[in-house]
């Protein structure tokens, strides 16, 4: 269990830690926090502890009313983008004091879509957060992110954590091409992160989307899963999320293969770390131990 993480989204929830975080975990990821006094419970608790602190950008809400829930690094407005690296850049520095031991941004951002699927069910913030694959060339994308790689991994270097980048949904630019991986090898001190919720649900929705393959591909490069489950009805609409994952919840019922990803994940990259994404609230005490217990297990094979 010492690769288990678990969120606190929104500030620190004392009665969420006392419940969810075990004896010893890796971390607890940290997100939206707002107020100065629960930011410095999390770096005392973190310190008297010993587990390790993983930041899901924004790290302060104030972040987020300047431009939205992620940084927009690829945007096609110039300004936009530069504001994304400014609020980057000056929330890594005031991260300094917690020490984090990486830093996460979602990947790419705006997201890029396959103009041939149908995204309703996939949650956006803002229109900004999105565009089509029809008005957004490959090569734009490639140049964007090695200039995004670049600063990632000097930023990364200088102040001494992993820079992490969520998969978030992917087109053809990235599961029909070797750019990325390329990319990745390039610059060993980013890692990615591997979200089941997003795979599951976009391997249903898009015909040409293979969530094994990218688990196959690029488990080797992740840091972290971002694990949780999602149910998918036979009317292909979402029935339940951000489940808990337990041995019970069976494919054939509309439930994400987990233990396929997770057997795969394992198998190509042995260290990866699992932040339980989950809404714990949803299950009963002996369900979360069972489901603790069960991916434990999953890691050992």
């Amino acid at each position: 269990m010492n690769r288990f993480l678990i969120g606190q989204y929104g500030g620190f929830d004392e009665a969420k830690y006392r419940r969810d975080f075990k004896p010893g975990f890796y971390g607890i990821e940290a997100c939206l926090f707002e107020r100065d006094d629960e930011v410095e419970r999390l770096r005392r608790e973190a310190e008297a502890a010993g587990f390790r602190i993983g930041v899901h950008f924004p790290f302060r809400t104030a972040t987020t009313a300047v431009q939205g829930r992620d940084a927009l690094f690829l945007a096609d407005d110039v300004t936009v983008r530069e504001q994304a690296y400014a609020l980057a850049e000056r929330e890594i520095a005031d991260l300094e004091p917690l020490r984090p031991s990486y830093i996460l941004f979602h990947y790419p951002k705006p997201v890029i879509l396959d103009d041939r699927v149908d995204w309703s069910n996939w949650r956006f913030d803002d229109r900004i957060e999105y565009v089509f694959e029809s008005a957004y060339a490959a090569e734009t994308l490639r140049e964007r992110s090695e200039w995004l790689f670049a600063w990632l991994s000097r930023m990364g270097e200088a102040h001494r954590f992993t820079p992490v980048l969520e998969l978030d949904a992917l087109n053809r630019y990235v599961y029909a091409s070797d750019w990325l991986p390329s990319l990745l090898d390039r610059h060993p001190r980013i890692r990615l992160c591997l979200d089941t919720a997003r795979l599951y649900l976009q391997d249903r929705i898009d015909p040409n989307f293979d969530a094994i393959e990218i688990v196959r591909r690029y488990a080797k490069y992740a840091k972290t899963i971002h694990l949780s489950n999602t149910r998918i009805d036979e009317q292909g609409r979402i029935a339940e999320k951000r489940r808990p994952v337990l041995p019970n919840q069976h494919p054939d019922e509309g439930w994400a293969p987990i233990e396929r990803y997770l057997r795969i994940a394992v198998q190509e990259n042995p260290d990866v770390k699992i932040m339980f994404e989950h809404r714990s609230d949803l299950a009963t005490d002996e369900e979360l131990e069972a489901c603790y217990r069960w991916v434990a297990a999953l890691l050992t094979l």
